[in-house]
């Protein structure tokens, strides 16, 4: 059977490390982020914080909180007919609620990194960099108005992102082996 796992973490958390190396283990990625982009282009909007945040705010008026979820699991399924799949930016309660109805394989990795390490880590990122001030807004309007702190609280397993890259992907490589370290 196909593993299905959703990785969940505010951003800056490394999420994006740990989808990359997953990936690299034949793993297919589903991005949820990607609905958001592909919205933003349709709509002839720049991509940034503020139109992206619009759009994240859009579809969740019109499908409801577990909108991303719902938008994806038809591809979800398609891909877990061909390979292991990575669900890339699970943030909502309700989105986790939906994936934990509809695919009982579901494994929940959460990546966690305190907030001043985030916020240094999105400064320095080549795409889409945020300051401070836009790193923190977002994590609290992921948190307070997207029910974001329910799934990373439910994960199955927890990533702690404090020390090099190479830790991170050893960690992340002992889970996938069933060896579950940290």
């Amino acid at each position: 059977m196909p593993r299905l796992i959703a990785l969940v973490g505010l951003p800056g958390a490394g999420k994006s490390t740990v989808t990359d190396y997953i990936v690299g283990q034949g793993f297919e990625r589903i991005y949820f982020g990607g609905l958001t982009l592909e919205k933003v282009m349709e709509l002839g909007l720049e991509p940034g914080e503020e139109s992206e945040r619009t759009v994240r705010e859009q579809l969740r008026r019109e499908h409801g909180m577990a909108a991303y979820a719902l938008l994806n699991i038809p591809k979800i399924r398609r891909a877990l007919e061909r390979k292991d799949v990575i669900i890339d930016g699970l943030y909502s309660w309700e989105e986790y609620c939906v994936l934990r109805d509809e695919f009982s394989e579901l494994e929940v990795l959460a990546v966690y990194a305190p907030p001043r390490l985030r916020y240094q880590r999105l400064a320095s990122r080549k795409e889409r960099p945020l300051t401070e001030a836009e790193a923190r807004s977002r994590e609290i309007t992921q948190i307070e108005n997207i029910n974001q702190a329910g799934p990373i609280a439910m994960a199955d397993w927890t990533f702690i992102n404090t020390g090099s890259t190479k830790d991170l992907i050893s960690a992340v490589e002992g889970y996938l082996n069933g060896k579950k370290n940290s």
